[in-house]
């Protein structure tokens, strides 16, 4: 139990932090590299933010082991931890431009439910070919 774990808390933190980096690099790029510039606090918060992030989104996965639970309360358990947690570190971050009114607030909500439902989307996948993989090689 330890191990698995230690393998939850170590991938929560790289997709965090693949994220978080991936969504500053397409921000400079749409913005113009030459007109971006993160100072070293943005960039220590912005990598201790998107582990914690990522350890959220993570640890609420637990549940997916939880076979009583079905499946749709397992998805909505996950995402209302993880984009809980996200929106705290949001706007307690500074990265939700909660000052510039409620349309900026919103468009960030949607990008945030876009790349979770895509990562998600792309995890969920990724263990579905596993178990087919298995089950094949145990000839299921």
């Amino acid at each position: 139990m330890e191990i698995k774990l230690i393998e939850r808390l170590a991938l929560g933190a790289f997709v965090g932090c693949f994220v978080v980096m991936l969504v500053m690099v397409l921000g400079s790029y749409a913005a113009g590299p030459e007109n971006v510039s993160f100072s070293g606090l943005e960039v220590i918060n912005a990598f201790l933010g998107s582990i914690v992030v990522g350890w959220a989104f993570s640890l609420s996965g637990l549940i997916y082991e939880k076979e009583e639970v079905p499946f749709p309360l397992q998805v909505i358990f996950q995402m209302a931890i993880g984009m809980g947690v996200l929106f705290a570190m949001a706007v307690y971050l500074q990265w939700m431009p909660i000052s510039l009114g409620i349309g900026p607030i919103i468009t960030w909500v949607v990008i945030a439910c876009i790349f979770a439902a895509v990562f998600w989307l792309g995890f969920y996948i990724y263990y579905a070919l596993e178990a087919r993989s298995i089950n094949k090689k145990l000839g299921l």
